[in-house]
């Protein structure tokens, strides 16, 4: 049935409602949902200490990369969702966190991060905001240490503090760090100053996971408060000490194996022969006959020839290292404390545990209490060390475990049943080959007997007592104890016919104990008057050293105590004088006196100022000159505090510049210096004929140098320049200009030889250092994900001044990179400090038609039968003799450039990092062979490029059988630039 018309009208109306309904609703239930969506927010931010309006604010919606910054004015905007959350943020300010609910307009005020902008550095007697630091000072946090996981602390300052110059001594576990801050300024000891908690001390003492910063003060300014110690720098360290709130306890823990990244390739056998019949003949002999006929001896028993690779054979792989370190810290509103329990242990990586091992333990306490209402404050610093290790030869050519096995021919075996005292090793005496040869791996393993034993304790108690508001007057009492006992046994051996024991066993022991009391007083007194704050400190320090030393010598250990475990004088039975030896004396006893003053201003934390005087008294010289005085004063000028800078403010949001000037002194010399010391020792004298026996044989003294009491200190005074700044919030950046000079050095006068006796030591003698330091830090966040890089560097020149010595050069040594080999190294007016000094090579000779052009050339010629392949030496003055007139500087091995970079980031709870270390422009000088009394040395690999032939080398001479070729010149000498990845860390927070 059909529907009338109206009906239909209806439903079509009906329907197009229905549709309309339909489209509309999803809108409408669109816009419920997201009301806001997209719509526009401003707003200012403005500092909640003087309204005023923060430029370059960050502002964006949490979980985004929706954001903006503040302009001029403080002002934003940004498109918000309802809802979402937004982060305002500003360095050296508290950030808030908004969450949006609809608003057009947000304002802001940001309190200032008083914890931030109060950050305090270790200074001289005291603490100061970072901000107000005027001089050069680098810090390291405790935590960045840690990581590293390093057996001392200085190993791991290497490459994060700009200036300062660290490198092994040797790889010797516990050795020894070599530290120079900003070129080194004086031939005598240069290390620098360390301070522990206020008290001298030795910093490799101190477990890494201890310490909960490192402050170095680099510029005299900053250094010039600790006087006569301080020319080569100052370390101070504050051990952590604990917080209120409740007991923290700390667990710390390594385990590491070591191995050696790269060893010397030597000559294996086959090459070893060759190169031996190759400079027999070029040196007019005979080839050797390696047969087995003619040298059994060299071949195993199932007839190839022995193969000994003695380096490979030296080194110990998964050479183990651990530390451990247990730590509780806790306290009240009124007490603290934090304790501390460690031990670590380094096996030597040459000759493993038996021959080479460090083991440390260490224990701590510090504690303070807060007495009637914070008037008196009293506290301690307690660190107990032991320490136990044993040592291979480390020293030169003639102390070296490992010299030997560069030199030692491959056709000895390291084991054979050839030796008398039942040892397992080889003996060479008879050897069918070469029999002066020694066996490096059995005289490591037997003549290595040595135990050191060193205990030190370094504590301090103080009381700080505040009668009233800002006024503090402290006392430390300070002492550095320690005691060290040493034990050596030489048995019976025979490994060659230079390398024996054979008359008598030995045994030695020492033992020294001593203490360092220092008392310092100090009182402070900081006030402002309305915008200017001042700070004044006095304070007096007095320090006496003194200590003993013992030691006793004898042969013949009896023969049910013949070995190393009964080595004690006790248990020797040699009654003969000679073996015999017994010494016991005071060591030299130091006192030093000191007053000290410093004060400190500022203008609205925007113009600062500070000065330093310091007066030292040493018992290391005479009367009369025993005072010295050190000065400084530095300003710096808070740039970005001014008005001017408001319009940079969001590019440039921290600028302070820094200058200063101080002096500083260096005391590090022997006691009596200024004195004619009297010589007892090996002076005896036989008056008239009846005789030469002991009865017959009188003792005698003389005076073993002249005397001079006007010797002084050695002085320092040094200018700085430098500016720290901050760009976009995220990038530090830190910068100095220095000049360094050091002055009055201790060296020996130029006498005529008719004086009689020793040279007195005088004042004179200079060096000038003069470098820049650049450090830049990168801290940002994408996300979750927080970064940051770090890259520091640093340049220094080294240049001595004159000299008042007869020829204005102090002298190297002799005899130190083979035999008779002649001074290679010296100081000298115009050069560098240790510069290297030898001939310049101009190639080598490629036939005899270069030799005639040379000789025509009235160039002379070192070599006496001059032959093609033969170094050519260059004649520096053209007078046709090659003599030590023609010897030049050769480089040095300090480092024009040392930097350091290093990468971080963390992430959920995750955390790795990179550090790299490295120098460049340094030289080091390689001499592994014994060029000098062994023909039959073995040589590296670098041999077979030799010259052979013209063409072939122009660097490598032909091999002979004498060293005319190898005097000491540049091929001695090799670029030192390195990069070295120290430590990469990977690690994951478990409390996150």
């Amino acid at each position: 049935m059909r529907k009338p018309f109206y009906e239909k009208c209806v439903s079509v109306h009906l329907f197009s409602i229905l549709l309309a309904l339909l489209l509309i609703l999803p809108a409408t239930n669109s816009l419920r949902a997201n009301p806001n969506q997209d719509r526009s927010l401003s707003g200012m931010v403005t500092s909640a200490s003087d309204g005023e309006p923060l430029i370059g604010v960050s502002v964006i919606v949490k979980g985004t990369t929706n954001g903006t910054v503040t302009d001029f004015d403080g002002k934003y905007s940004l498109k918000v969702n309802q809802g979402q959350t937004l982060i305002f943020s500003y360095i050296g300010y508290v950030s808030q966190e908004i969450k949006y609910a609809g608003q057009t307009t947000i304002n802001i005020v940001l309190k200032e991060d008083t914890e931030l902008l109060d950050e305090v550095v270790v200074i001289g007697y005291g603490v100061q905001k970072k901000k107000l630091v005027t001089g050069a000072t680098v810090q390291v946090k405790g935590d960045n240490l840690q990581k590293m996981n390093t057996t001392n602390a200085l190993q791991a300052l290497q490459g994060q503090t700009p200036g300062v110059s660290i490198a092994s001594t040797s790889g010797q576990p516990g050795a020894e760090m070599k530290v120079t801050v900003r070129g080194l300024g004086t031939v005598g000891k240069s290390g620098p100053l360390y301070i522990i908690d206020g008290v001298e001390g030795d910093i490799t003492a101190v477990s890494p996971s201890d310490i909960e910063s490192i402050d170095v003060l680099k510029d005299a300014a900053s250094a010039a408060i600790y006087g006569a110690q301080s020319a080569n720098g100052v370390v101070l360290v504050t051990t952590k000490s604990g917080k209120e709130g409740k007991a923290q306890v700390t667990f710390d823990a390594y385990y590491g194996i070591q191995n050696v990244a790269r060893k010397a390739d030597m000559l294996n056998a086959q090459e070893y022969m060759s190169i031996m019949n190759e400079q027999a003949l070029n040196s007019g002999s005979s080839v050797y006959d390696f047969s087995k006929t003619a040298r059994p001896g060299i071949y195993n028993a199932d007839g190839t020839v022995i193969d000994t690779d003695w380096i490979d054979q030296m080194f110990k792989d998964n050479a183990k290292t651990q530390s451990y370190s247990l730590g509780i810290n806790g306290g009240s509103a009124t007490s603290n404390y934090s304790i501390s329990l460690g031990y670590l242990s380094q096996e030597g990586i040459v000759g493993g545990k038996d021959v080479s091992n460090y083991e440390r333990y260490n224990f701590r306490i510090n504690t303070e209490h807060k007495l009637y209402k914070d008037v008196l404050k009293v506290g301690q610093h307690a660190s107990f060390v032991y320490v136990k290790n044993t040592g291979i030869g480390v020293g030169n050519q003639y102390n070296n475990t490992l010299r030997g096995a560069f030199s030692t021919s491959p056709l000895s075996p390291v084991y054979s049943d050839n030796n008398k005292y039942d040892s397992p090793y080889n003996d060479t005496t008879n050897s069918d080959w070469f029999n002066v040869d020694s066996n490096p791996y059995g005289v490591m393993m037997t003549n290595n007997n040595n135990l050191s034993d060193n205990q030190k304790w370094i504590a301090d108690v103080y009381a700080e007592f505040q009668p009233i508001k800002n006024l503090k007057i402290k006392s430390v009492f300070g002492i550095n104890y320690y005691a060290s006992e040493y034990r050596s046994y030489t048995p019976l051996y025979r490994f060659s016919i230079y390398s024996y024991n054979e008359a008598h066993t030995s045994v030695s022991q020492n033992m020294s104990k001593g203490h360092t009391m220092t008392w310092t007083n100090t009182a402070g007194y900081d006030f402002n008057i309305n915008d200017h704050a001042i700070s004044t400190m006095i304070g007096m320090e007095a320090v006496r050293f003194q200590g003993t030393y013992l030691s006793a010598g004898n042969w013949d250990l009896k023969s049910v105590f013949n070995d190393w475990q009964h080595a004690y004088i006790d248990n020797t039975e040699n009654t003969d004088s000679d073996g015999k030896t017994l010494s016991g004396k005071p060591e030299d006893n130091y006192r030093r006196v000191s007053y000290f003053g410093r004060v400190g201003y500022n203008y609205k934390e925007k113009y600062l100022f500070n000065a330093t005087l310091r007066a030292d008294a040493s018992s290391k010289f005479a009367k009369g000159n025993r005072w010295g005085y050190f000065p400084s004063v530095s300003a710096g000028w808070l740039v970005s505090g001014e008005d001017f800078m408001r319009p940079v403010a969001n590019v440039m949001d921290y600028l302070k510049v820094r200058a200063s000037w101080g002096q500083v002194g260096n005391q590090n010399i022997d006691n009596f210096q200024y004195a004619a010391p009297i010589k007892t020792s090996t002076t005896n004298y036989i008056f008239g004929n009846q005789g030469l026996g002991a009865d017959y044989n009188q003792w005698g003294a003389y005076p073993s140098r002249l005397a001079n009491a006007n010797v002084k200190w050695e002085t320092s005074e040094q200018v700085n320049i430098g500016f720290d700044a901050r760009f976009f919030s995220k990038l530090n950046a830190n910068f100095d200009f220095y000049v360094k000079t050091t002055k009055d050095w201790l060296v020996k006068a130029p006498i005529l030889g008719t004086a009689g006796t020793g040279a007195p030591f005088i004042n004179g003698g200079d060096v000038k250092n003069t470098g820049v330091e650049l450090a830049l830090t990168w801290n940002d966040r994408i996300g979750k994900l927080n970064y940051n890089i770090g890259i520091n560097g640093a340049y220094n020149k080294n240049k001595v001044g004159a000299i008042p010595n007869a020829d204005g050069i102090i002298h190297g040594l002799t005899n130190m990179l083979y035999d008779n080999s002649e001074e290679f190294y010296r100081a000298e007016n115009g050069h560098a400090i240790g510069y290297f000094w030898g001939y310049e090579t101009a190639g080598l000779f490629q036939n005899t038609q270069e030799i005639a052009d040379w000789k025509a050339a009235k160039n002379g010629i070192l070599q006496t039968n001059v032959r093609p392949g033969d170094v050519r030496y260059v004649d520096q003055d053209h007078n046709g003799v090659i003599d030590e007139n023609d010897k030049v500087d050769l480089g040095n091995g300090m480092p024009d450039f040392t930097f350091g970079f290093n990468l971080g980031f963390d992430y959920k709870g995750f955390d790795f990092s990179v550090n790299a270390n490295g120098m460049a422009g340094n030289k080091i000088v390689q001499s592994y062979r014994n060029h000098g009394g062994n023909s039959k040395s073995n040589y590296t690999s670098a041999i077979l490029a030799r010259w052979t032939g013209e063409g072939t080398s122009n660097h490598i001479p032909r091999v002979t059988e004498t060293n005319i070729n190898w005097q000491f010149s540049d091929l001695y000498v090799h670029d030192g630039d390195f990069l070295r990845i120290s430590n990469i860390t990977l690690g994951y927070d478990f409390l996150n």
